[in-house]
């Protein structure tokens, strides 16, 4: 059985976050979204938002009942281990991304070399796109309805006491 686990933020999770979901969830039989409690990052969201945001994403999404959500703190290659996953997926929006990326892989596989990273090209459509862009918009009440999933669009204006109609 081929487990794949895709670590983020995910501070809120975005369309473009979803697209590497659908594309790499059909790689693997399982595949683990790894929330991570990070206690150098202040999220706008807490861990259990997150999750729970996710779970309510895919709930209604059959071609996604092999994902699971869970959170996550510490080294991800031994998250990886408890999980026996073999791939650590991770998204690429720019070339800027590839270095840093890169380094984190090659220094996970060094840590462990059962372990290797599956890099999904972000398409076209959310190449610009992050969680810190969609806070930004959402803090000013900006429409952020073609950066989310629907299902967290309220929650993510309420977070801001944002009065807007979805």
């Amino acid at each position: 059985m081929k487990i794949g686990l895709y670590p983020g933020s995910f501070d809120p999770i975005t369309l473009g976050h979803l697209d590497i979901i659908v594309r790499a969830s059909g790689l693997v039989d399982t595949l683990i979204i790894g929330v991570l409690k990070n206690n150098a990052k202040k999220p706008l969201f807490t861990a259990e938002e997150r999750v729970e945001f996710i779970e309510r994403i895919i709930k209604n999404r059959p071609e996604l009942s092999h994902v699971k959500v869970e959170a996550f703190g510490g080294l991800l290659v031994d998250y990886a281990k408890q999980k026996q996953a073999s791939i650590i997926v991770r998204g690429l929006r720019a070339v800027t991304d590839f270095e840093y990326e890169l380094q984190i892989a090659q220094t996970n596989h060094k840590l462990d070399p059962t372990i290797d990273t599956m890099f999904f090209t972000t398409s076209v459509e959310y190449s610009y796109l992050s969680s810190s862009v969609v806070r930004e918009i959402a803090s000013f009440g900006g429409d952020i309805r073609q950066f989310v999933p629907e299902e967290i669009i309220q929650s993510v204006y309420d977070k801001y006491n944002v009065i807007r109609s979805v």
